[in-house]
């Protein structure tokens, strides 16, 4: 299980191109706007100005998404959280958001819709929250 991390983003929605364009990041692992420029190119349906890519970077790290740092005279961008992290905080914001707007007759219809692949999900997680229970219980 992938652990929530320490530093979250300042702002967690994202728009299309930034989700791209943070998914390239994942992918090389530490970028400069040249290689994600060339990336997106590589498509070539696609028309995409440099700057754009520049100012979407720069958005991403205002957001807490990217850090940036400069070799030489190239910017290069990697992110803050991995993949798998930003998956379990987009999950865990999800989860909150659903059960602060919920009530026992919503969950309950909700739960009556879901079909068997669902309910085993269900069923991990039940088991999982109840080792945690155990584990906790068992520090204090």
């Amino acid at each position: 299980m992938t652990p929530l991390p320490n530093e979250r983003p300042k702002k967690l929605s994202l728009g299309p191109l930034e989700k791209e364009i943070l998914e390239i990041v994942w992918e090389l692992g530490c970028a400069s706007v040249k290689a994600i420029h060339e990336r997106i190119l590589s498509d070539p349906d696609r028309k995409l100005a440099y700057t754009s890519v520049t100012t979407v970077l720069q958005r991403l790290t205002k957001k807490g998404w990217l850090k940036c740092h400069k070799q030489g005279r190239v910017f290069y961008w990697q992110a803050k959280l991995s993949k798998q992290q930003a998956q379990a905080l987009t999950a865990y914001e999800q989860l909150n958001q659903f059960l602060a707007v919920s009530n026992p007759d919503l969950v309950a219809s909700f739960a009556d819709n879901l079909d068997r692949t669902s309910l085993e999900q269900l069923d991990a997680i039940a088991q999982r929250l109840k080792t945690i229970r155990q584990q906790r219980e068992e520090q204090d």
